[in-house]
């Protein structure tokens, strides 16, 4: 790692995150440093807190800067005294709360540099949610604060066009890019063993959810789902991913049965490894933005079933092509879609899948952060 004085020449580029927490827009953002750094540029992970999953990820030729703070709001300064001693020709930023930080240091401390923000989910569906002083000042100050940014990344067609609605933007200056998701890395890490004993233990069919325990994801339905499903074939859900609604499900399982039938696994460290060995992905969101969690089962072969959230799901499985699409908080749906594609898996995602490879992601964010 280096410390915050670390000079950087012209051209080079400022990854700002709250952290690395293991989220899909961290992993994304991940990604895309590494894509930037092996074309030659120089990245740094400017963090707000230090912590998290994915921080043993980080390649050696990254640079980390560690800004020590509690909050976002309150690394504002710091973000400032980075920018004018480090001097970056641009700040990729992602997720709401710091991408407006970025904009208030810019505009407050009068920073020469280039603001590219990416937006990573819908927005609206996220801010009719959004719960505390905190939370809503921030969505007000996304619509107040978004179109000073010199660019805004949306990570898929129908995310682009809920930031442009809710923030008010020209489209000129709204760019889609789908996420960095496919790389041959990927293929490598998906030939190793999964750790999870239900892999040896020659049990029934082991089906996959994978993403933070929220409320978002709508694990609440697939649990129903699955309940439904077992009526009709012996299923079991390995559910990859941690969050705040884990006591929740965990009761929520125990009360329709499904102690032994349904894990909560935590964190993994090597997800391809597991859907290279089960037998079908489940993703029951209310909504998304680009699932990352979607093109990267199909990178590793596993056959695919969605719901037809906004937004990614569509864009992704190509109006179904390459996955089964349910209707959003059908138990009943999904339970069906899970039947139908055990016995009749749709195929083709690993050609699919290359449609999202980081080298395009790469090319077209450099596009963008040097314009």
């Amino acid at each position: 790692m280096t410390d915050q004085n670390l000079a950087m020449q012209p051209g080079a580029i400022a990854v700002l995150l709250h952290d690395l927490r293991g989220g899909g827009a961290e992993r994304v953002m991940l990604n895309l440093a590494k894509g930037m750094a092996a074309a030659g540029r120089k990245v740094t992970l400017v963090l707000v807190s230090a912590e998290g999953a994915y921080l043993d990820q980080i390649p050696s030729g990254i640079g980390v800067v560690n800004l020590a703070q509690a909050s976002v709001f309150s690394a504002i300064p710091a973000i400032a005294r980075y920018v004018k001693a480090n001097k970056p020709s641009a700040i990729l930023s992602a997720l709401p709360h710091v991408n407006v930080a970025a904009l208030l240091a810019k505009r407050l401390f009068r920073l020469n540099v280039r603001i590219v923000l990416t937006e990573h989910n819908q927005i609206t569906l996220k801010a009719s949610q959004a719960s505390g002083l905190r939370r809503k000042l921030t969505f007000f100050l996304v619509k107040m604060l978004y179109r000073y940014a010199d660019a805004v990344v949306a990570v898929s067609n129908g995310v682009a066009k809920d930031i442009e609605q809710y923030a008010n933007l020209r489209r000129s200056s709204v760019h889609c890019i789908y996420n960095p998701s496919f790389s041959p890395s990927i293929l490598e890490a998906a030939k190793e063993r999964p750790e999870h004993p239900w892999f040896f233990d020659g049990g029934p069919d082991i089906l996959l959810a994978a993403g933070r325990l929220h409320k978002q994801k709508a694990y609440d339905v697939l649990l129903r789902a699955i309940a439904l499903a077992r009526h009709h074939r012996d299923v079991r859900l390995l559910v990859i991913g941690e969050g705040e609604e884990r006591a929740s499900l965990e009761a929520l399982r125990d009360e329709l049965r499904l102690q032994n039938v349904v894990d909560f696994a935590g964190f993994s460290n090597n997800p391809y490894a597991v859907m290279a060995n089960a037998r079908l992905l489940v993703m029951s969101s209310s909504w998304e933005g680009l699932p990352t969690v979607l093109i990267e089962a199909m990178a590793c072969d596993l056959p695919i079933v969605s719901t037809d959230c906004p937004s990614g799901p569509d864009e992704i499985l190509a109006r179904g092509t390459y996955g089964y699409l349910t209707p959003v908080g059908d138990a009943v749906a999904l339970s069906n879609a899970i039947l139908a594609a055990l016995e009749s898996p749709k195929r083709g995602g690993p050609e699919r899948a290359k449609a999202f490879s980081v080298e395009e992601a790469v090319k077209r964010y450099l596009e963008v952060l040097d314009h």
